[in-house]
């Protein structure tokens, strides 16, 4: 049956009423709704649009150079937990066209490169390259070639910023085949711990003109300008800047600078005021290894308390990116020189164990830029314990206990410790450290946990290595007693060549294969010294090297 409704039944007015008075309750519904949701955003980065643009990790490549597919895994992993940038310190791993002198055995071919890049394209992460261009050159500068832009005949670490044109030159040409694989945005060009600043007559002359800051940022803006004259966009490390900032604004609007802090006061390198009002864009920089994580010591507390605490401040202060810095050495180096003049060879003074072996830390940074209140360690690591290794609370307790202890290096035979501890007693604490990893059973990604084991053990080699050395410098080493330690060297030679196995075994598909080789080597160079002095004065021994 059809009914027919004439809804101009009611006068017109009334039905206009009813409507407005319908649409008025949604629109104050939905401007609650709309409120809540605003007000929930605000308080939970996650759900409001992050302030960070750059969300990067970066991959230092100066040693420790990683297989292509290596690469691919752990862009992979990153794209995957959030990261949308890497930040590439190729170094001498890149191979450059035309200065191909600075290339060095590990480079990658362009193609690799051209390769990587494509497929973090498809992953939406962008690949910024990082080229040295003041300081931390002495992979360019030890070649005879680069000499005469050398700050120092002997310390090869820094350009001499006075030879404006030479470096000019160089720089226009490095950059420009940097930029010919990389199409980010972003250039990053260094200009951290420019220690020599200063440092030869040509420099003091124009010191006493212009001061240390306006040598180091007349330098800078030259730099700056070769990469805004390519249409790109000049990163740079903040410590110089913050330490001589009278002449900061030289640099081209277009400059960003890199806040990095691994767990400093704010003020640290200088008024951080001034790096904030300067009206540049800033991005700020944690780390996961840094000094003075070394082969046989990471602080493991000391990253988790950087991410606490830093990552929520560059929140507060506004900063357009985050970036996790990752060395695996400092950047200085010991220089063989073949003659007076003449460097020979380079070697790194830090090296820390491969990143292969801080998934632990790669998880906490990107977990704690997904919230903005501060990681909370313990509960972080019980929930990754259980997830990533099966390892429920209690034994996720026993695992974070190996991991904090007693996190001090030694220098000089001396622990560097608040409280007096000796050395035997750090090989007390490690051997109980390693004891308690070794008993904890997890019964998935095995080899991940594997490394906690090998860097345990490594450090433990090492402490027993240096109670051997103390005995070598004590006044009662002699002829006689040296031979009594013949048992104890043998014992180590035995357990080095078990590490050397572990390292290449837990690394084989990280790490080129001379990489590995060259660890393995520089690790064990100390022990080899003293192997070598004991066995060489105990009768029927041979001295061999590792």
């Amino acid at each position: 049956m059809y009914v027919h409704v004439n809804i101009y039944s009611k006068p017109m007015s009334l039905v206009k009423n009813k409507i407005v008075q319908r649409s008025t309750k949604v629109c104050i519904i939905l401007m609650i709704i709309l409120f809540t949701n605003y007000v929930k955003a605000a308080n939970n980065p996650s759900m409001a649009q992050d302030q960070f643009r750059i969300k990067a990790f970066h991959l230092d490549l100066r040693i420790q150079v990683m297989k292509l597919t290596a690469l691919k895994k752990l862009a992979y992993q990153l794209h995957g937990q959030g990261i949308n940038a890497l930040i590439m310190e190729w170094e001498g791993a890149y191979p450059y066209e035309k200065e191909t002198v600075i290339s060095n055995q590990y480079a990658y071919k362009r193609s690799e490169i051209k390769e990587f890049i494509r497929y973090c394209h498809t992953l939406n992460i962008q690949v910024i390259p990082l080229q040295q261009t003041f300081g931390h050159v002495e992979y360019i500068l030890k070649h005879y070639k680069y000499a005469k832009l050398r700050e120092d005949q002997k310390d090869l670490s820094q350009v001499c910023p006075v030879e404006l044109d030479s470096c000019r030159t160089l720089f226009t040409a490095l950059l420009k085949d940097i930029e010919e694989t990389h199409d980010s945005p972003y250039i990053h060009i260094g200009g951290d711990e420019t220690f020599l600043l200063g440092h030869c007559e040509k420099c003091q002359r124009k010191v006493a003109q212009v001061g240390l800051s306006g040598l180091y940022f007349d330098y800078i803006k030259m730099i700056c300008d070769i990469v805004v004259g390519m249409g790109k966009k000049p990163v740079v490390w903040a410590d110089i800047a913050l330490h001589y900032p009278e002449k900061i604004h030289l640099l081209p609007k277009e400059t960003v600078f890199v806040d990095w802090n691994y767990g400093w006061d704010l003020s640290h390198f200088g008024d951080h005021t001034q790096l904030l009002n300067s009206g540049y864009e800033i991005w700020g920089a944690p780390a996961l290894r840094s000094e003075p994580d070394n082969f046989y010591l990471t602080k493991w507390k000391n990253h988790f308390d950087n991410i606490k605490n830093f990552i929520p401040e560059t929140r507060k202060l506004n900063y357009k990116g985050i970036v996790m810095t990752s060395w695996s050495t400092s950047g200085a180096y010991c220089t063989v020189f073949d003659s007076n003049d003449d460097p020979l060879a380079l070697y790194p003074i830090r090296r820390v164990c491969p990143l292969s072996g801080f998934n632990l830390l790669i998880n906490a940074y990107t977990a704690a830029l997904k919230t903005d209140q501060p990681l909370d360690a313990r509960n972080f690591i019980n929930e990754y314990c259980l997830k990533q290794y099966g390892l429920r609370n209690a034994d996720a307790g026993k695992f974070q206990r190996a991991l904090f202890m007693t996190p001090y290096p030694v220098i000089k035979g001396q622990v560097q410790s608040k409280t007096k501890l000796s050395v035997q007693s750090m090989v007390d604490s490690t051997s109980e450290a390693l004891s308690l990893f070794k008993n904890l059973k997890p019964t998935k990604n095995i080899d991940e946990y594997s490394h906690y084991i090998l860097m345990t053990d490594i450090r433990l080699f090492y402490l027993k290595v240096l109670i051997l050395e103390q005995r070598v410098n004590g006044d009662g080493f002699n002829l006689a007693s040296a031979g009594k330690l013949v048992p104890q060297v043998e014992g180590l030679k035995k357990k080095s060549l078990e590490l050397n196995k572990s390292f290449a075994a837990l690394n084989g598909s990280f790490l080129k294969e001379g990489e590995i080789a060259a660890e393995n080597a520089l690790r064990n160079e100390k022990f080899n010294e003293l192997y070598n002095q004991i066995m060489a004065v105990s009768p029927a021994k041979t001295p061999t090297n590792l």
